[in-house]
């Protein structure tokens, strides 16, 4: 993993590209790869690319970057991992290629030279890349299929620039920081900023599963070569569609682990005392890794709560034999990284603290690279929801499809539910509850539309929306339209949910810390493979769990999902951060809303 940027004046009356500007880009992003760096000049100066290093496969200067083709005609710069880049590799040997290095970096380049953009639907992996062809004069960028690795653009009609995080596309001053209202709206709406928007009109996030192309004439329009809900929908027409979903589930996981413990590097394990993570840890085993260094994070706060993990992790730990660390994080400590954890934050969201110290504990440990159970609940239905909004869209079907009656009935319950004390969430249900777009957004939602006042402008909240649309936004991820619920559901949790709060918070916190957070259970083959098995609800869990050859213990799979939970509410206000600002209208529903003002305080 490692961080890559470039600049392409692309107009034919556009000034030569700031070679400084690109090196302040490039030192911006000097945490995601402490061991090397690089640039690299078109003759033209028309074009330069950056890369920062954290060096994982092939060690060797050889495989520095940016790095060309033999003959000179691509060069480019790649964040990721490809893993199968040994198969890949092993075929075009067979076509006769020859190789100078041992790196997945130049097996793209190969690729790129026979098959061009097609290429990417032979990878697998996580990856953001650029190449650039010296003789066609193009641009060619793609991210992988769940977006797993970020990869943000601006265009301003003369000049591309592009790069891992937003906060590096703009370091070099190129780029305007005109805030966009949609972000704002987006991060109050969702928790974090949905894609492809950012907190910045000018920048936008290159879809995932997506590519650009980038020519004289300018940047082409994406396109996308895979979605969640195609596979999905793909797999529901199959005849072929698996019934015996356990047994074939464990070869699926297995193989996976395999391929993501592939480096030159120790691969580590972050351990919570869920199913998830437990039978990585487990698969690891089975896959040849020895002397595992596992991660779990606590918290005084938690002792003898069900939100302590510490005590039933470690007995996993002991259960398959691993180097365990347990580290237990004060306010003290947390006060005292804040400022640094808002500084390496790339969009607001209120997630990330935990991956943050598990990353920071890991790099004390010397890892380079960590495995963590994410995706685990999109994948095998283990969030509430794939439960809740069937069910709510079963039942309220009929008023929300009188957009009248939904929204009368929505605020004659809103005094209601206020003088009841209840959650202010309620009162949507009948307007938003009866389609899954509707009761999406009103079971993930951190505010809902008509409660954006309490945190913004009358102005920043209309113009936010008009941009954003959000049923819009939530009903574009169902491309498609899977027919099961629970394939509409995993669908939506990771398209959104996954993709824009969790894996982009895994890349940014761990990254900060020079640490590669790898997920084995988000993986374009392992969707592919388990969308044709049943794998719905406890069923999929329980494949999980009895994956590894030595199988979870049954307290695992009993025990009530917690996750890596923090005690925010315990720590907030923050006094070096003063008191997060006061809503217009006081509320009493958990942390997370307080938290999130003093998150939008840092990006303001």
């Amino acid at each position: 993993m490692c961080g890559v940027a470039g600049i392409f004046a692309y107009h034919y009356a556009a000034n030569a590209i700031s070679r400084p500007e690109l090196s302040a880009m490039s030192r911006h992003m000097a945490r995601r790869g402490p061991d090397a760096s690089g640039e690299w000049f078109d003759p033209s100066e028309r074009l330069g690319l950056a890369h920062r290093r954290l060096a994982i496969i092939d060690l060797a200067d050889r495989a520095l970057q940016p790095m060309a083709s033999a003959d000179g005609r691509h060069v480019i710069v790649f964040n990721g991992e490809i893993y199968n880049h040994l198969a890949l590799r092993e075929a075009l040997l067979k076509e006769g290629a020859e190789f100078r290095t041992r790196s997945d970096t130049e097996v793209l380049l190969q690729l790129y030279a026979r098959c061009g953009g097609a290429m990417v639907t032979r990878l697998r992996g996580m990856f953001a890349f650029a190449i650039y062809d010296t003789l066609a004069h193009t641009l060619f960028l793609a991210r992988d299929p769940y977006g797993i690795k970020p990869l943000y653009y601006s265009d301003d009609g003369w000049v591309f620039r592009f790069a891992s995080q937003v906060k590096t596309l703009i370091s070099g001053g190129g780029v305007s920081r005109d805030r966009d209202p949609a972000g704002d709206v987006g991060f109050y709406l969702f928790g974090s900023v949905p894609e492809p928007f950012t907190c910045f009109r000018e920048v936008r996030a290159l879809p995932a599963g997506s590519t650009m192309l980038v020519d004289r004439a300018g940047a082409r329009v994406p396109r996308g070569y895979h979605r969640v809900a195609s596979v999905y929908d793909t797999a529901a027409r199959d005849p072929r569609k698996r019934r015996d979903g356990p047994a074939a589930f464990a070869d699926i996981a297995l193989d996976s682990v395999r391929h993501h413990l592939a480096g030159d590097v120790e691969v580590g394990a972050f351990l919570s005392a869920g199913v998830d993570s437990a039978a990585l840890v487990g698969l690891m085993r089975d896959a040849g890794a020895r002397q595992i260094k596992t991660i779990t994070i606590g918290f005084e706060e938690f002792a003898d709560t069900p939100a302590d993990e510490t005590s039933a992790a470690a007995q996993i730990a002991r259960f398959y034999g691993t180097r365990h660390v347990t580290r237990m994080i004060t306010r003290s400590e947390f006060e005292a990284d804040l400022p640094h954890f808002f500084e390496a934050m790339d969009q607001p969201s209120i997630d990330g603290l935990n991956t943050w110290f598990a990353a920071k504990t890991a790099r004390e440990l010397g890892l380079k690279a960590v495995l963590s159970g994410l995706g685990g609940d999109e994948l095998l239905g283990g969030y509430p929801s794939f439960r809740d909004i069937p069910r709510w869209v079963r039942t309220l079907q009929l008023p929300s499809r009188i957009p009248l009656l939904g929204k009368g009935l929505r605020r004659l319950g809103k005094p209601l539910s206020e003088r009841l004390r209840l959650h202010p969430k309620l009162a949507g249900l009948p307007e938003y509850g009866g389609s899954y777009a509707g009761a999406y957004l009103l079971k993930r939602g951190l505010y809902l539309p008509w409660e954006l006042g309490e945190v913004l402008d009358r102005d920043t909240i209309e113009a936010g929306l008009r941009r954003l649309q959000p049923l819009k936004l939530i009903k574009a991820q169902l491309h498609g339209r899977p027919r099961e619920p629970f394939a509409r559901i995993a669908t939506l949790e990771s398209s959104l949910y996954l993709r824009n709060q969790l894996l982009r918070d895994a890349d940014w916190a761990g990254m900060a810390h020079s640490v590669e957070i790898r997920t084995p259970l988000v993986d374009s083959e392992v969707l592919e493979r388990s969308a044709r098995l049943d794998l719905r609800g406890i069923a999929g869990k329980t494949a999980l769990a009895r994956s590894p050859a030595q199988p979870l213990p049954q307290a695992v799979l009993d025990r009530p999902k917690t996750g890596f939970a923090l005690p925010i509410a315990e720590w907030m206000p923050v006094p070096s951060f003063g008191s997060a600002p006061a809503p217009r209208k006081p509320h009493r529903h958990g942390w997370a809303r307080d938290w999130s003002r003093l998150v939008h305080r840092q990006f303001a």
